[in-house]
């Protein structure tokens, strides 16, 4: 799967140059001569950028999942209609098409799942999907465009579809790491190096962020469930699971400079916050219920690792987010 991902990256990266080196606005989903057909991926952005999904029209999927901050939020908590707060930190919408589970919790295991369900959520979109259907039959620029792309009108598949497929569109494989990686050994720097093999080695971050865009995909306990303030219970209201109860989906790490705040609930204004409390996770939350044992005792890493490690992190950022990271 992680070599399929791969070759998609590097088919889009050569496709989309011109994507990647202009802004993230929109682009029409028609080219009104006719010139450039309409896709799939074009009408799943156009309507990832349209508030007409929710249910007053005044926010998108784009309000939450911002492209300048690799499609996440800077808020703790984002706002859906009528300033209404949603649940958890927003995530990033980027590499996610090689991802088993979504959402913090895991509870959907697709991106077509995923895509109706801030839709739908009263403290989001509020939209019904068979009103936002609807909707867009309706409207008559998205039943043409529904029947030119799909042959046939609007429905919550073929809704699903579209956002999923655009969404697939946002994979990231750019970065001075990639390049490293790839005999490219000036590509990171000193720092970011000596912060590679700490992530590797002592600090042991490879164990759960693996793989192609740093994530194994599975769900820890990091502590942040005590039952009293941090109250939570993450993959345990899906599952009724007791053993996961405070457990949440590892994020993949790409671009992670630019997604603060951190953790599912925002409590990390920073990188080095979130380093900090790996270091010595006791310094933030005590009696964390059933920590990860690799979380047991602290990592007593200096603070020239916590310096290295963090460079390393920023190294995994994409080139069309560098000018703005570097800010």
């Amino acid at each position: 799967m992680r070599a399929l991902v791969t070759w998609q990256k590097k088919i889009f990266l050569l496709a989309s140059a011109g994507f990647f080196v202009l802004s993230f606005a929109p682009r029409p989903a028609e080219n009104q001569s006719g010139d450039e057909p309409l896709t799939k991926s074009k009408l799943g952005e156009k309507l990832f950028f349209d508030p007409i999904l929710s249910s007053n029209r005044t926010i998108s999927c784009a309000s939450c999942h911002k492209p300048e901050f690799a499609f996440a939020d800077t808020m703790v908590l984002s706002l859906g209609v009528n300033g209404q707060v949603t649940d958890r930190n927003t995530p990033s919408a980027m590499n996610l098409a090689g991802r088993i589970h979504l959402f913090w919790d895991g509870r959907a295991s697709s991106l077509e799942m995923q895509a109706l369900q801030p839709i739908a959520a009263p403290n989001e979109m509020n939209l019904p999907i068979a009103e936002a259907v609807s909707r867009l039959n309706a409207d008559p620029y998205y039943a043409r465009a529904f029947r030119n792309v799909f042959r046939t009108n609007a429905s919550e598949k073929t809704l699903a579809d579209a956002l999923a497929t655009y969404e697939r569109t946002l994979e990231t494989s750019d970065t001075p790491y990639d390049r490293f990686i790839n005999g490219d050994d000036t590509a990171l720097s000193p720092a970011a190096q000596r912060g590679r093999i700490v992530f590797i080695g002592r600090a042991n971050c490879a164990n759960c962020h693996a793989g192609e865009d740093f994530t194994a995909d599975r769900f820890k306990n990091i502590g942040l469930y005590d039952g009293k303030k941090l109250t939570d219970p993450g993959r345990f209201a899906v599952t009724k699971d007791s053993s996961q109860l405070g457990h949440f989906k590892v994020p993949g790490l790409r671009n992670v400079a630019l997604t603060a705040p951190y953790m599912h609930n925002g409590m990390f204004k920073t990188l080095r916050q979130v380093l900090e409390y790996y270091n010595k996770p006791d310094d933030f939350v005590r009696n964390g219920h059933n920590r990860d044992l690799s979380l047991s005792t602290p990592l007593n890493l200096s603070e020239n690792d916590l310096t290295d490690l963090e460079a390393f992190l920023h190294a995994l950022t994409d080139e069309r987010f560098v000018k703005r990271i570097k800010k």
